[in-house]
Protein backbone atom coordinates (compact mmCIF):
# COMPACT_ATOMS: atom_id res chain seq x y z
CA UNK A 1 0.00 0.00 0.00
CA UNK A 2 1.40 3.49 -0.82
CA UNK A 3 2.27 5.66 2.04
CA UNK A 4 2.04 8.66 -0.56
CA UNK A 5 -0.92 11.18 -1.39
CA UNK A 6 -1.34 10.57 -5.26
CA UNK A 7 -3.35 11.98 -7.56
CA UNK A 8 -6.29 9.90 -8.88
CA UNK A 9 -8.55 10.54 -12.09
CA UNK A 10 -11.42 7.90 -12.21
CA UNK A 11 -12.98 8.02 -15.45
CA UNK A 12 -16.44 6.63 -16.62
CA UNK A 13 -17.70 4.24 -18.93
CA UNK A 14 -20.43 4.13 -21.18
CA UNK A 15 -24.38 5.13 -19.85
CA UNK A 16 -23.06 5.75 -16.37
CA UNK A 17 -21.22 9.56 -14.80
CA UNK A 18 -18.79 10.74 -11.98
CA UNK A 19 -21.88 9.05 -9.67
CA UNK A 20 -20.52 5.42 -10.29
CA UNK A 21 -16.90 5.94 -8.38
CA UNK A 22 -18.59 7.29 -5.08
CA UNK A 23 -17.67 4.54 -2.74
CA UNK A 24 -13.70 4.54 -4.44
CA UNK A 25 -13.47 8.31 -4.12
CA UNK A 26 -14.20 7.96 -1.01
CA UNK A 27 -11.92 5.14 0.51
CA UNK A 28 -9.02 6.70 -1.77
CA UNK A 29 -9.60 10.24 0.01
CA UNK A 30 -9.46 8.73 2.88
CA UNK A 31 -5.77 6.91 2.80
CA UNK A 32 -5.41 10.87 1.60
CA UNK A 33 -5.07 10.98 -1.79
CA UNK A 34 -6.72 13.57 -4.20
CA UNK A 35 -9.29 12.34 -6.34
CA UNK A 36 -11.13 13.68 -9.24
CA UNK A 37 -14.68 11.86 -10.87
CA UNK A 38 -15.46 13.75 -14.07
CA UNK A 39 -18.49 13.04 -15.85
CA UNK A 40 -18.31 13.23 -19.82
CA UNK A 41 -20.15 15.45 -22.04
CA UNK A 42 -23.94 14.72 -22.40
CA UNK A 43 -24.10 11.71 -19.67
CA UNK A 44 -25.19 11.57 -16.03
CA UNK A 45 -24.98 15.05 -14.58
CA UNK A 46 -24.51 16.72 -17.69
CA UNK A 47 -27.06 14.33 -19.45
CA UNK A 48 -28.33 18.35 -20.25
CA UNK A 49 -25.72 19.24 -22.64
CA UNK A 50 -26.66 16.06 -24.71
CA UNK A 51 -26.64 16.97 -28.33
CA UNK A 52 -25.17 16.01 -32.29
CA UNK A 53 -21.79 16.41 -32.54
CA UNK A 54 -20.40 14.70 -29.02
CA UNK A 55 -17.57 12.30 -30.42
CA UNK A 56 -14.62 10.63 -28.81
CA UNK A 57 -12.62 13.50 -28.85
CA UNK A 58 -15.27 15.52 -27.22
CA UNK A 59 -14.81 12.94 -24.38
CA UNK A 60 -10.98 13.08 -24.68
CA UNK A 61 -11.07 17.12 -24.42
CA UNK A 62 -13.39 16.99 -21.33
CA UNK A 63 -10.87 14.74 -19.24
CA UNK A 64 -7.67 16.82 -20.98
CA UNK A 65 -9.43 19.91 -19.46
CA UNK A 66 -9.63 18.29 -16.16
CA UNK A 67 -5.57 17.78 -15.83
CA UNK A 68 -5.83 21.56 -17.18
CA UNK A 69 -7.99 23.59 -15.36
CA UNK A 70 -7.17 22.11 -12.04
CA UNK A 71 -3.47 21.81 -12.96
CA UNK A 72 -2.91 18.11 -12.21
CA UNK A 73 0.03 16.39 -12.37
CA UNK A 74 1.82 12.81 -11.59
CA UNK A 75 -1.96 12.05 -12.37
CA UNK A 76 -3.20 8.06 -12.23
CA UNK A 77 -5.42 7.79 -14.77
CA UNK A 78 -8.39 5.06 -14.40
CA UNK A 79 -10.59 4.41 -17.28
CA UNK A 80 -13.52 1.78 -17.05
CA UNK A 81 -15.14 0.14 -19.57
CA UNK A 82 -15.66 2.74 -22.47
CA UNK A 83 -13.30 5.31 -20.45
CA UNK A 84 -10.02 3.39 -22.13
CA UNK A 85 -10.73 4.74 -25.23
CA UNK A 86 -10.58 8.27 -23.71
CA UNK A 87 -7.79 7.91 -21.14
CA UNK A 88 -5.61 6.24 -24.55
CA UNK A 89 -6.45 9.77 -25.91
CA UNK A 90 -5.49 11.67 -22.87
CA UNK A 91 -2.26 10.10 -22.71
CA UNK A 92 -1.63 10.52 -26.24
CA UNK A 93 -2.03 14.45 -26.55
CA UNK A 94 -0.81 15.53 -22.21
CA UNK A 95 1.64 12.31 -21.20
CA UNK A 96 3.66 14.95 -18.95
CA UNK A 97 0.83 15.45 -16.95
CA UNK A 98 0.42 11.76 -16.15
CA UNK A 99 2.07 8.80 -13.51
CA UNK A 100 0.21 5.41 -15.10
CA UNK A 101 -2.80 4.12 -16.36
CA UNK A 102 -4.92 2.32 -15.39
CA UNK A 103 -7.46 0.35 -17.61
CA UNK A 104 -10.02 -1.00 -15.30
CA UNK A 105 -11.76 -3.89 -17.32
CA UNK A 106 -11.62 -1.09 -20.21
CA UNK A 107 -11.74 -1.37 -24.44
CA UNK A 108 -8.68 -0.53 -26.07
CA UNK A 109 -8.45 0.38 -29.89
CA UNK A 110 -6.06 1.15 -32.24
CA UNK A 111 -5.39 4.67 -33.90
CA UNK A 112 -8.36 4.84 -36.91
CA UNK A 113 -10.60 2.10 -35.48
CA UNK A 114 -14.03 3.31 -34.14
CA UNK A 115 -15.77 0.87 -31.63
CA UNK A 116 -18.43 0.53 -34.74
CA UNK A 117 -15.61 -1.12 -36.63
CA UNK A 118 -15.49 -3.53 -33.98
CA UNK A 119 -18.61 -4.87 -34.40
CA UNK A 120 -20.39 -6.60 -37.47
CA UNK A 121 -22.22 -4.69 -39.84
CA UNK A 122 -25.79 -6.04 -39.01
CA UNK A 123 -24.89 -5.18 -35.69
CA UNK A 124 -24.40 -1.43 -36.48
CA UNK A 125 -27.17 -1.09 -38.71
CA UNK A 126 -29.39 -2.40 -35.97
CA UNK A 127 -27.83 0.22 -33.30
CA UNK A 128 -27.76 2.79 -35.86
CA UNK A 129 -31.53 2.25 -36.65
CA UNK A 130 -33.01 2.61 -32.81
CA UNK A 131 -30.53 5.59 -32.07
CA UNK A 132 -31.48 7.53 -35.15
CA UNK A 133 -35.07 6.85 -33.79
CA UNK A 134 -34.40 9.40 -30.89
CA UNK A 135 -34.65 13.45 -31.09
CA UNK A 136 -30.60 13.07 -30.68
CA UNK A 137 -28.97 9.62 -31.65
CA UNK A 138 -28.12 7.92 -28.64
CA UNK A 139 -27.63 3.98 -27.22
CA UNK A 140 -29.76 3.26 -24.53
CA UNK A 141 -28.46 2.07 -21.54
CA UNK A 142 -28.61 -2.03 -20.91
CA UNK A 143 -30.13 -3.52 -17.71
CA UNK A 144 -27.11 -3.47 -14.94
CA UNK A 145 -26.76 -7.32 -14.14
CA UNK A 146 -25.61 -7.33 -17.84
CA UNK A 147 -22.86 -4.82 -16.47
CA UNK A 148 -21.67 -8.07 -13.81
CA UNK A 149 -24.37 -6.61 -10.83
CA UNK A 150 -26.45 -9.34 -9.19
CA UNK A 151 -26.96 -7.55 -5.33
CA UNK A 152 -30.55 -5.86 -5.96
CA UNK A 153 -29.24 -2.54 -3.66
CA UNK A 154 -26.38 -2.57 -6.20
CA UNK A 155 -28.57 -2.84 -9.01
CA UNK A 156 -31.09 -0.24 -7.91
CA UNK A 157 -28.24 2.01 -7.37
CA UNK A 158 -27.14 1.75 -11.16
CA UNK A 159 -29.99 1.44 -12.76
CA UNK A 160 -31.54 4.74 -11.56
CA UNK A 161 -28.81 6.77 -12.70
CA UNK A 162 -27.66 5.41 -15.96
CA UNK A 163 -28.40 8.00 -19.32
CA UNK A 164 -27.97 7.35 -23.16
CA UNK A 165 -25.07 7.13 -24.53
CA UNK A 166 -24.37 10.13 -27.88
CA UNK A 167 -24.04 8.14 -30.85
CA UNK A 168 -21.24 9.64 -32.04
CA UNK A 169 -18.75 8.82 -30.14
CA UNK A 170 -19.05 5.31 -31.12
CA UNK A 171 -18.69 6.23 -34.86
CA UNK A 172 -16.19 8.31 -34.53
CA UNK A 173 -12.48 7.16 -34.61
CA UNK A 174 -9.61 7.08 -31.77
CA UNK A 175 -6.86 9.34 -33.36
CA UNK A 176 -3.60 8.92 -32.13
CA UNK A 177 -0.04 9.94 -33.05
CA UNK A 178 1.93 7.91 -30.46
CA UNK A 179 1.36 4.18 -29.39
CA UNK A 180 -1.35 3.19 -27.09
CA UNK A 181 -0.30 4.37 -23.84
CA UNK A 182 2.54 6.46 -25.31
CA UNK A 183 5.33 5.04 -23.17
CA UNK A 184 3.84 5.85 -19.91
CA UNK A 185 3.43 2.75 -16.89
CA UNK A 186 0.37 0.89 -17.95
CA UNK A 187 -1.91 -1.55 -16.07
CA UNK A 188 -4.65 -4.03 -17.27
CA UNK A 189 -7.22 -4.76 -14.38
CA UNK A 190 -9.57 -7.91 -15.27
CA UNK A 191 -12.61 -8.06 -13.47
CA UNK A 192 -13.70 -11.93 -13.76
CA UNK A 193 -16.36 -12.97 -12.11
CA UNK A 194 -18.67 -12.72 -14.10
CA UNK A 195 -16.18 -11.87 -16.80
CA UNK A 196 -17.54 -9.26 -19.57
CA UNK A 197 -17.22 -10.71 -22.65
CA UNK A 198 -17.20 -7.46 -24.28
CA UNK A 199 -13.54 -6.30 -23.49
CA UNK A 200 -12.06 -9.62 -23.93
CA UNK A 201 -10.41 -8.68 -27.29
CA UNK A 202 -8.97 -5.67 -25.55
CA UNK A 203 -8.04 -8.26 -23.06
CA UNK A 204 -6.57 -10.14 -25.57
CA UNK A 205 -4.83 -7.35 -27.05
CA UNK A 206 -3.17 -6.65 -23.87
CA UNK A 207 -1.92 -10.47 -23.39
CA UNK A 208 -0.27 -10.16 -26.90
CA UNK A 209 0.96 -7.05 -27.61
CA UNK A 210 2.35 -5.88 -24.65
CA UNK A 211 4.20 -6.31 -21.15
CA UNK A 212 1.76 -4.61 -19.49
CA UNK A 213 1.07 -4.99 -15.45
CA UNK A 214 -1.83 -7.50 -15.06
CA UNK A 215 -3.83 -8.21 -12.31
CA UNK A 216 -7.41 -9.79 -11.73
CA UNK A 217 -10.09 -9.02 -9.41
CA UNK A 218 -12.92 -11.49 -8.49
CA UNK A 219 -16.30 -9.13 -9.01
CA UNK A 220 -18.07 -8.38 -12.14
CA UNK A 221 -17.46 -5.54 -14.65
CA UNK A 222 -18.86 -2.64 -12.11
CA UNK A 223 -16.46 -3.24 -9.98
CA UNK A 224 -16.60 0.36 -8.79
CA UNK A 225 -19.81 -0.74 -7.39
CA UNK A 226 -20.11 -4.23 -6.75
CA UNK A 227 -16.60 -4.17 -4.79
CA UNK A 228 -15.87 -0.54 -3.90
CA UNK A 229 -12.90 -1.46 -0.85
CA UNK A 230 -11.78 -3.92 -2.79
CA UNK A 231 -11.02 -1.78 -5.95
CA UNK A 232 -9.69 0.95 -3.76
CA UNK A 233 -7.31 -0.87 -1.78
CA UNK A 234 -6.22 -2.52 -5.51
CA UNK A 235 -5.43 0.74 -6.96
CA UNK A 236 -3.78 1.99 -4.03
CA UNK A 237 -1.85 -1.19 -4.55
CA UNK A 238 -0.62 -0.92 -8.33
CA UNK A 239 0.93 2.65 -7.02
CA UNK A 240 4.00 0.57 -5.23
Amino acid sequence: MSATPHTFVLVHGAWHGGWCWVHVADRLRAQGHQVYTPTLTGVGERSHLLQPGITLQTFIQDIANVLIWEDLHNVTLVGHSFGGLVITGVADILPERLRQLVYLDAFILESGISTFDTLPPEVVAKLRAAATEQATPVLAAPKAKNLGLSEAQDIAFVESRLTPMPLGVYETALQLQHPIGNGLPCAYVHCKQPSFAAVEGSRQWVKENTQWNWSELPTGHDAMVSAPSLLAEHLNNLLA
